[in-house]
């Protein structure tokens, strides 16, 4: 890994082509499809022609939460809070249905302007107007421990921040977000709260191709990866091996476990989440079955793990294991936290193929694209550029085959 060279996965990318806004419809976005020696462009509403039938389409279901929470200091200052993830209660439902007081970890902006350990605002408006307050309550490198308390016993959290919180668009996109971005920058199956950040790729499906994916027979599922600020994070270190990688949550339910055992070898995940999901699930299996996890409380991936673990079980064989181990626990879903990162180097054991947007130069997604892609990846983002493809969150789409 010390031997990647970091600036191979760097290239130009004109403020232009970074889209600021969405299209007026999510499926006229354009789609590139990457085919063995061919690259061609397509709208994204006719990607069901492109995907084979016998294949498994794997979504992530996450919802993004109003994040970012801004309060106005006297002198003027913002101090603005991204809320990261729950640290009392621990879990996103959890604390999303909590009562005052909650504890999150978060990023906090202009954090040199908050001298007092409080500062307060008042947000909402009729019988669900409320005083909320911060408290930190810890510091780390990045982050702080942060206490918020209500004087409205009657509102849950979850409706805190969605009156209080603006959506977490990425710092690429430099306007403030507005009404079209509560629905835009959600994927039209998101159902599960505690994203700070889309599952771009997902952006694109609209019902009518969810429909038209039906109607050809291909068989699509769900598992909820909750995405973090993290995923905007640039590689700094020079070298790759330096790199802290973020950690996510995720959950995926025994029947998409199933299916992904059944559908081997011919799985499509739609983003880079979806990807770094069902490759963990893999690297747990595999550890039950070495019996290097004897507990499914607290499962981690760690972000070297697919490189020091030596194994040779089978995709199959993984997959079993873990069932196995689920159905002696009596569980209905894993719930897991995953660290992985895929680099050029990594072996791909369950992605098939992939859909995904274009992603930053040097960021650990253009790192897994190179992964699956190899040295093409730059054949592949010099067509998107020369082409008039529109860049991250809010631009298009790719169709990946390897």
């Amino acid at each position: 890994m010390v031997d990647i060279d970091l600036n191979e996965y760097k290239y130009v990318l004109p403020g232009e082509k970074i889209a600021q806004f969405p299209l007026s419809e999510r499926d006229k976005s354009k789609l590139l499809v990457n085919q063995g020696d061919s690259i061609s462009t397509d709208s994204f509403i006719n990607i069901g022609r492109h995907i084979p039938q016998d294949s498994l389409m794997v979504f992530n279901n996450t919802r993004v939460i109003r994040a970012r929470i801004l309060f106005a200091k006297e002198s003027g200052a913002t101090i603005e809070l991204l809320c990261l993830e729950p640290h009392l209660p621990g879990s996103y439902e959890s604390s999303l249905c909590s009562g005052p007081p909650v504890q999150w970890k978060c990023m906090v902006g202009n954090l040199k302007k908050w001298k007092n350990n409080k500062i307060s605002g008042v947000f909402g408006s009729g019988k669900q107007k409320f005083l909320l307050t911060a408290e930190k309550i810890g510091q780390d490198v990045d982050t702080c421990d942060i206490r918020f308390e209500w004087d409205n016993a009657d509102i849950e959290f979850g409706q805190v921040i969605e009156s209080s919180g603006h959506v977490p668009l990425p710092p690429y996109i430099t306007r403030a977000d507005n009404d079209d971005d509560a629905k835009r920058y959600q994927t039209v199956y998101s159902r599960i709260k505690g994203s700070v950040a889309a599952p771009t790729a997902g952006l694109h499906f609209s019902e009518k191709v969810l429909h038209d994916l039906a109607l050809r027979g291909i068989k699509t599922t769900e598992l909820t990866l909750h995405v973090g600020a993290g995923t905007f994070q640039p590689v700094k270190a020079r070298n790759i091996s330096d790199h802290k990688m973020h950690h996510e949550h995720y959950s995926v339910p025994k029947e998409t476990i199933k299916l992904i055992k059944e559908y081997n070898g011919h799985i499509i995940p739609v983003g880079t989440t979806a990807v770094r999901t069902i490759e963990s699930l893999y690297w747990l299996g595999t550890q039950i079955g070495d019996r290097k996890i004897n507990s499914l409380d607290r499962l981690f991936t760690g972000q070297w793990d697919p490189y020091q673990i030596k194994s040779e079980i089978t995709t199959s064989e993984s997959l079993g294991f873990l069932l196995e181990a689920m159905e002696s626990s009596n569980m209905s879903a894993i719930n897991a936290t995953t660290g992985i990162i895929i680099v050029p180097g990594y072996e791909f054991r369950l992605t098939s193929a992939m859909i995904t947007n274009f992603h930053l130069p040097g960021s650990t997604l253009i790192l897994l694209v190179a992964a699956w892609l190899g040295k093409r990846w730059k054949t592949v983002y010099n067509y998107a550029l020369d082409n008039d493809f529109r860049f991250l969150s809010y631009g298009d789409s790719s169709l990946l085959f390897k």
